[in-house]
């Protein structure tokens, strides 16, 4: 690709982020529509041949055979079902009774859910439609702009604590990422593998306890200022018994995907399964709910899978301009040091997903920055996690932060203005740039846990990184991704 063509990348992007905030229109339309109309004009300039937009086709099919995406379907049912099930409610209830005496039961309650059910749960939007659902009519007198925050602050928990959706994607482009990464110049993969999907969820469960802990302590700090009117709601021993059932079981299913004896798709199906059973045992879905849940469920993975089309439709025209290519080696060869370049790369990934949603950052956005990345600061793994921790950064920070706009419209709270929202929100924002900061300026604190990773997991071999090698070099062609 000749010099003169080589940014068209950037307002391919640029377009992208106006039609996504003017039009409404669905992503993964404007992607494509995006990806077409550039595509035109690079036929139409010569910069790239018709022949060659034939591996759009190939590169969806390949999607096919991507066996980790059988998770996405069954997380989407979780979330879908978990909205009809009194599950939810019957953990938040017992939380709620449990944590009275505090005076920020509420609060901690909250929290609780969200970070036993969020994981599980699918997606931001879905965590923040469950959470306001059952935080907001239990408020009594927390200010509004609090519970915002509150809910804001739980419906994001799922993004760093496995096995959500967002750190299995995350994960599978990792490992590409990495991949890419290893064959830039100055980047010496050594003794070290290329990361895997069980990797990202060991680096990420240290800096993920220690925000949850922190903001926990915010929640209690700041719920026990208001006193709730309503009285204490009695919990019957049937949602004791549920409760304790389905922190038990969301427990083991954690224990056994941390230490490697259950893939992360494996603990998706099992919670469905262990969902159905419940809903089946207590008759709380009619042949009618039923059939909702299965469409509502279609509907949502048919979407999601629509933006991944999307995106690797996007990717390929994005990666034909050669944008890629000029990105890549503007970061390798910046004479800033690395980690100011890296902190700077970090600072534009948190402004795109300031606009941009989770799924559409790992499908689009990642992949592009990702290699260079890793490259300049040297650990994929501490990548990794930095890159949760700006996106769940980004979704708290108002007014375009996707969880702040779902936990605004789906609480039903009266609209506070944006400045009290981000007073409000300011401490979970404090204890997050803490973090953040932490783990970039020591990488450590996402190896605490490489030895257990190492005991359950066989380090890839020379044939198999030869083969991810050759795949991330040929882009008519869409790479495999392995299971964790």
């Amino acid at each position: 690709m000749s010099a003169p063509y080589a940014t068209t990348g950037l307002w391919m992007l640029v377009a992208l982020a106006i039609l996504i905030i003017s039009t409404g229109m669905p992503v993964w339309v404007l992607l494509i529509g995006t990806a077409s109309l550039f595509a035109a004009g690079g036929i139409w300039v010569g910069a790239m041949d018709l022949g060659v937009l034939n591996a759009i086709s190939s590169r969806t099919l390949g999607l096919l055979d991507q066996d980790l995406l059988q998770a996405l379907p069954l997380f989407v049912f979780i979330g879908v079902l978990l909205q009809r099930l009194p599950v939810a409610d019957a953990l938040f209830s017992s939380l709620a009774s449990l944590f009275r005496r505090t005076g920020a039961g509420t609060s901690i309650a909250a929290f609780g859910v969200g970070t036993l059910i969020a994981p599980m749960n699918g997606s931001v939007a879905s965590s923040s439609a469950l959470l306001a659902r059952l935080v907001a009519p239990r408020l009594g007198q927390i200010d509004a702009a609090a519970a915002t925050a509150l809910i804001t602050a739980s419906a994001t928990i799922g993004v760093v604590v496995p096995p959500s959706l967002v750190l299995i994607l995350l994960g599978d482009t990792m490992l590409r990422a990495h991949t890419e990464a290893s064959n830039l110049p100055g980047y010496v993969l050594g003794s070290t593998r290329i990361i895997n999907t069980q990797d990202v969820f060991h680096a990420a469960l240290l800096p993920a306890a220690v925000v949850l802990v922190l903001w926990l302590a915010v929640a209690w700090w700041k719920g026990r200022k208001f006193t709730s009117q309503q009285a204490a709601t009695p919990v019957s021993k049937l949602q004791l018994a549920l409760a304790l059932a389905v922190t038990s079981a969301t427990l083991v299913l954690l224990v056994g995907i941390f230490v490697g004896e259950i893939f992360a798709v494996e603990a998706a199906a099992s919670g469905g399964v262990l969902l159905v059973c419940v809903t089946v045992v207590t008759r709380a879905l009619n042949r009618a709910q039923w059939r909702s849940v299965l469409t509502d469920t279609l509907s949502l993975s048919g979407a999601l899978l629509a933006l991944l089309v999307g995106a690797t439709t996007f990717s390929l025209i994005f990666r034909l301009w050669g944008t890629d290519v000029w990105i890549t080696n503007t970061v390798m060869a910046s004479p800033l040091p690395p980690l100011v370049t890296g902190a700077l790369v970090l600072l534009l990934v948190a402004l795109c997903a300031w606009v941009l949603d989770a799924f559409e950052m790992i499908f689009v956005i990642i992949p592009i920055i990702g290699p260079p990345l890793i490259a300049r600061l040297g650990d994929a793994q501490q990548t990794a996690v930095l890159l949760l921790l700006v996106l769940q950064l980004s979704f708290l920070i108002p007014p375009m932060g996707y969880a702040v706009m779902m936990a605004r419209a789906k609480s039903g709270l009266m609209n506070t203005s944006v400045w009290a929202t981000l007073r409000a929100l300011l401490p979970y924002i404090a204890v997050q740039c803490a973090v953040t900061v932490l783990v970039f300026a020591m990488p450590w604190t996402v190896h605490q846990f490489d030895a257990t990773s190492e005991a359950t997991e066989a380090p890839l071999s020379a044939q198999d990184l030869d083969q991810q090698m050759r795949e991330m070099s040929n882009p008519d062609s869409a790479p495999e991704a392995k299971s964790p």
